[in-house]
């Protein structure tokens, strides 16, 4: 469908129709399809600049294999509850992550403990997406590491803001080699942030 057919089809259907014209920055249009593109394919700062905000999704933390614990990285994996959303192409990625959260709260009279929601706590993380080639490679998953975080969040839903692209998935011949370059990830994701 394009302008032109909405327009004819505006008065049957009662509703108005305004253009939009094509922004230009930097010599370059932008339009959802030139975002969408830069963020399948890695070029995160592309996308961000584009759009004029830090791209983000949101995403139910569900139970993984708990291998990122076992490594000494605890990792929140995703469940993207909206199929529409784009996600961005498989690598290492620097984020900022919201964590919605629960402060208890004692009422002094009854002694009774309630929660109040807390909004958005942010952190600073890693995210990797992708396949994990050097444990299994069989399902694409989205992992976060939340830096100097360490809460149980399942069935929780946060918020990533992907701020760098780092670097691709690569399949390690162990597992130690695999944390020596998580460690580096770490470093670049903090210097990145």
């Amino acid at each position: 469908m394009d302008y032109k057919l909405l327009e004819k089809m505006a008065p049957q259907y009662g509703f108005k129709i305004k253009e939009i014209p094509k922004h230009i920055l930097d010599e370059i249009a932008i339009s959802s399809t030139n975002v969408r593109e830069a963020i399948l394919h890695t070029d995160i700062e592309r996308a961000n600049k584009l759009l004029g905000y830090t791209f983000f999704f949101e995403g139910e933390v569900v139970h993984g294999n708990k291998l990122g614990r076992q490594l000494g990285y605890p990792t929140a994996n995703l469940k993207v509850q909206d199929a529409e959303k784009i996600i961005p192409g498989d690598g290492i990625y620097a984020v900022y992550v919201n964590v919605n959260g629960n402060l208890p709260i004692k009422n002094e009279e009854s002694n009774e403990v309630n929660s109040i929601p807390v909004e958005n706590a942010q952190y600073k993380g890693m995210m990797s997406i992708g396949f994990r080639p050097t444990v299994d490679g069989k399902k694409r998953v989205i992992e976060v590491n939340v830096f100097d975080f360490n809460k149980e969040i399942y069935g929780k839903i946060i918020r990533v803001y992907v701020k760098k692209f780092l670097r691709a998935e690569v399949k390690f011949n162990n597992l130690e080699d695999l944390v020596k370059q998580i460690d580096q990830d770490k470093i670049d994701s903090l210097q990145n942030l």
